[in-house]
Parts: structure tokens; sequence; C-alpha cells
């Protein structure tokens, strides 16, 4: 069983936080402990807040939106309902 240092090292990681930096360390503990300890359900969650667009424009100059790619990301750690109706 993981720690809370190694889960939020490993959600860290998928979130690719160190490529583009969004959330403050207490994010972390935050939602790891909002989401019960559930590391595929927190990973989910912090990749849609990253999903949000994240264009920037100033003066003229545009920065490239990647809420795209975190909503790929975020597609591989959503959950679905698979009970029989």
């Amino acid at each position: 069983m993981q720690n809370e240092a190694e889960k939020i090292a490993y959600i860290k990681r998928c979130v690719r936080e160190e490529q583009i930096p969004y959330f403050d360390e207490e994010d972390f503990s935050f939602f790891l402990q909002k989401n019960n300890g559930d590391v595929k359900a927190t990973i989910y969650e912090l990749l849609c807040i990253k999903a949000e667009d994240s264009s920037i424009t100033v003066s003229g100059l545009t920065t490239k939106d990647t809420s795209a790619y975190f909503r790929r990301l975020a597609s591989r750690y959503k959950t679905y309902n698979s009970g029989v109706l």
C-alpha cells in the first residue's frame, strides 16, 4: 500500500505537473482526500481542471491551448458504470 506522499508523486507524474505546472502542493492533498484516497479519481479530476481553456492572449501574442491534450489524458482515468440494468 502506498503512503500519501507516494500517491501524490504518482498523481503529479500522471497529470504532467513537472512539464506544465498548474497546482499548488496543498491541492494534491486536498483533491486526494476529496476523492477518498482514490488515485484514479483524483487524477481524472485534476486533469479535467487542467483541461480548462489555457490559452492566453497578451499584446497580440497568443499561447497554444492545451485543453484538448488534458481532456485526452483524463479520458484514460474516467470510470464508467459497468452495471447491468
